[in-house]
């Protein structure tokens, strides 16, 4: 066990079982059914996760002590095998509002699947999405479209990254809606992942 699992001291009954070694792997810890509310949890079971920050704001509000500016971070993360959460964070300092969009983005992790759902292609690996898939966020609309092997991810910057970030290597899209709004482009490319939880596939 290394010096940061000896550190923490878990507080749930999920991070007290992945502590003690029941669970073993981030696919059982979701199928747990037990709510996931340690990112040290993540850290544990996915420990070549990575993330990347895909947009960084400052945003203020008015207070009756006068204007107040604050950072506010989008960061996605993933294993690029499968794994994928996307969060964000807010703080008057860039470093821990970063911090904070990566933990919520862990706490948010789900397990999409992965496939070969195009007629051009057909080589039964999962380098693409077995079927096409729609998600929204706010005005955007997100489609995507199995690609045959070698295509590549044909997609706007915000989406490629969570594709990337989430193990597809081949897929079209189809966007709609204001995509500049950076968080609900990524958010909706996100919704359209987990979609591919919601059916089976064939060779299950």
């Amino acid at each position: 066990m290394s010096e940061f699992e000896e550190e923490w001291k878990p507080k749930t009954r999920l991070g007290r079982l992945v502590a003690s070694g029941k669970i073993k792997t981030m696919d059982d810890a979701l199928r747990s059914g037990l709510p996931l509310k340690e990112p040290q949890i993540v850290d544990i079971l996915l420990p070549d996760l990575k993330d990347e920050v895909i947009d960084n704001k400052m945003v203020q509000r008015m207070t009756d002590s006068g204007r107040r500016s604050k950072f506010r971070v989008v960061v996605v993360v993933g294993n690029e095998d499968g794994f994928v959460g996307i969060g964000q964070g807010k703080d008057v300092q860039v470093g821990p509002a970063i911090k904070k969009a990566v933990d919520n983005a862990k706490l948010n992790i789900v397990h999409i699947k992965r496939g070969c759902g195009s007629w051009e292609c057909s080589c039964d690996e999962d380098h693409s999405v077995p079927f096409k898939v729609v998600g929204k966020s706010g005005s955007v609309r997100v489609v995507l479209l199995p690609a045959p092997k070698g295509l590549g991810i044909a997609a706007g910057h915000t989406a490629k990254v969570v594709l990337q970030l989430a193990g597809v290597k081949d897929v079209w899209t189809r966007t709609f809606g204001h995509t500049k709004t950076t968080l609900n482009f990524a958010k909706a490319t996100f919704n359209a992942l987990k979609q591919t939880t919601l059916m089976r596939v064939p060779n299950e």
